[in-house]
């Protein structure tokens, strides 16, 4: 029964917010607005699921969280259109294409706002009470993810972060059949790797939402791991990528098995 609760709670954000993030494309016109909209949409879908994947976590183990979070990454590909709930992501456009930085700010604090949004909802859900996993889980309370000294979880916060950013520009270079399904995978897999050390977040807006000002680590812990690290990874695979021997070596496995 309570698996089951959990499932339909995620399943029921996706839908909503889905439908909401179709009505904002439809019927807004100025370009800003909407891509603010559709950040906080997306921050805010994420976050809130993912409340419900802890409880998933916690009860039904890693293995269960894996499969709904590959899953959800799927969703989330095929879902948000131009949003990506991830603050890096318009970091790196900023970068790439000199988009306007006011614009990007603009959409970073849109995202954050519906990170933090996110609980209010979830809160009200688990204090229902309606499966007995999310009996004493409305209260506005929490525990750190970071298993490790904050130097650590900032390290591999940034390793894994550039991992999956490279990972997925590789893809996109070839486009393989499946792309997003392996993508997923990838990181996925190395949210599993980091799962029992900082967490496995990987995006400062997921971390924010979920677990700032928890007990286990300050707040300027939190920063310097989650947005300095992974903001970092990110910054480091775009100069890995724009440096054509390095851009080689990575793309070649997938050219020799295409020839």
């Amino acid at each position: 029964m309570s698996i089951v609760v959990s499932v339909a709670a995620i399943v029921t954000q996706m839908a909503v917010s889905h439908v909401i993030r179709g009505f904002c494309t439809r019927m807004i016109d100025n370009e800003l607005v909407k891509g603010c909209l559709v950040e906080m949409v997306a921050a805010a879908e994420m976050c809130g699921t993912c409340f419900e994947l802890i409880i998933i976590a916690d009860n039904y183990g890693v293995g269960a969280y894996a499969i709904f979070l590959f899953l959800m990454t799927i969703w989330w590909s095929n879902s948000w259109g131009s949003a990506t709930a991830c603050t890096y992501t318009l970091l790196e456009e900023y970068v790439e294409t000199g988009s306007n930085p006011v614009h990007v700010l603009l959409k970073i604090i849109a995202q954050v706002i519906g990170a933090i949004v996110s609980f209010s909802w979830m809160k009200r859900l688990w204090m229902i009470e309606v499966a007995a996993t999310h009996m004493g889980r409305g209260v506005d309370d929490c525990e750190a993810d970071l298993k490790v000294p904050p130097i650590f979880g900032f390290l591999i916060e940034a390793v894994l972060t550039c991992a999956c950013r490279l990972f997925s520009r590789t893809l996109g270079e070839h486009e393989p059949k499946f792309a997003s399904s392996i993508d997923s995978f990838f990181a996925t897999s190395m949210v599993i790797l980091a799962f029992n050390s900082s967490g496995g977040y990987f995006n400062p807006v997921l971390a924010t939402g979920l677990k700032w000002n928890c007990r286990g680590h300050t707040n300027a812990e939190h920063f310097v791991v989650y947005w300095t690290g992974s903001i970092l990874g990110a910054m480091m695979a775009l100069r890995i990528w724009t440096i054509p021997s390095l851009k080689a070596a990575l793309v070649a496995p997938f050219k020799t098995k295409q020839e």
